[in-house]
């Protein structure tokens, strides 16, 4: 089954994308609040924002599958524990070092997709993941690390949380195919939230009584990286694969990295530029092939 084809060039919807997941490590680094409840009301404030224009999709409810609502709380668990352990892993190292290991996404949706729905990459695809990747390396520079035990647990972390995020990409490619991509990710979003909110009550974290900033900042944390980032994305794996999207994230270490240089003053050495610089010139070849390549036809997972 070959994806759709989109009403605008997918290029425009992956930049808006890239530039809005870029901001999310800035707000959760301007942040006080338990990263879990960060994550939490990011969903909640985000489901509200959908919630006017859900009635539309109540008779795609109705035909839910048992199969759909279990990879639906699957995906939304994944998406949860990403959320966990990404964000928290920016509390033990730098926004470069977390958001260059989530670069690695990628690598472990293309190996889900080639078992899952037989999604084969050319090797002109894989030479600008290749120079990417290159780019990925040169950005953590010999300074983009500190080597100590407090950066490794936050590189774990995001690395761990990189894995869940993936997966979550999988499921929702499957869900994709028989779900319109607002209400998948609204029960998505839902099912995450939940999560969360069991994860908040059994760990005896406050969920009220946060400083009025902070409820700005999870206001925005809905907004801009998840309605114009993995609403978008969602929205856009109706139109592409997985593989596809998943590659475009490539983007999101340099445009954080220069954030976080430009608000958290976090130095970026030339080395971290010029790697920045390879990440956007194997994107751009990635991209243009996986969009020319007509002829590879993705199988349903059986």
């Amino acid at each position: 089954m070959n994806p759709q084809k989109p009403p605008i060039p997918v290029a425009i919807p992956l930049f808006i994308g890239i530039t809005a997941i870029s901001f999310s490590s800035i707000f959760v680094k301007w942040s006080d609040a338990p990263v879990s409840i960060q994550a939490m009301y990011r969903l909640l404030f985000t489901m509200l924002l959908m919630l006017p224009f859900s009635l539309r999709y109540i008779r795609d409810v109705r035909k839910f599958t048992g199969a759909d609502v279990f990879k639906l709380v699957a995906s939304g668990t994944m998406l949860a524990l990403h959320f966990l352990l990404w964000m928290g892993s920016l509390q033990w190292t730098s926004v470069a070092s977390s958001t260059i290991i989530l670069a690695l996404q990628p690598v472990f949706v293309m190996i889900g997709a080639y078992f899952f729905f037989k999604e084969k990459t050319s090797y002109s695809a894989l030479l600008g993941m290749g120079i990417a990747f290159l780019g990925v390396f040169l950005l953590i520079g010999k300074g983009g690390m500190s080597g100590s035990q407090s950066h490794l647990t936050g590189d774990l972390m995001s690395l761990f949380g990189t894995m869940a995020v993936a997966v979550h990409m999988l499921l929702g490619q499957m869900l994709l195919r028989r779900i319109p991509s607002f209400i998948y990710s609204w029960f998505v979003f839902a099912f995450a939230a939940l999560f969360l909110a069991l994860y908040n009550g059994i760990s005896g974290i406050p969920m009220t009584g946060y400083p009025l900033h902070e409820w700005g900042i999870f206001a925005l944390l809905a907004i801009v990286p998840t309605v114009f980032g993995h609403l978008l994305f969602n929205w856009l794996m109706k139109y592409s694969s997985a593989s596809t999207v998943s590659m475009s994230v490539l983007g999101e270490p340099v445009g954080a990295s220069l954030l976080a240089f430009l608000l958290l003053h976090e130095s970026m050495n030339g080395l971290q530029a010029a790697g920045g610089g390879l990440v956007l010139l194997g994107l751009i070849l990635f991209l243009n092939v996986r969009s020319s390549r007509k002829s590879v036809k993705e199988l349903e997972p059986k």
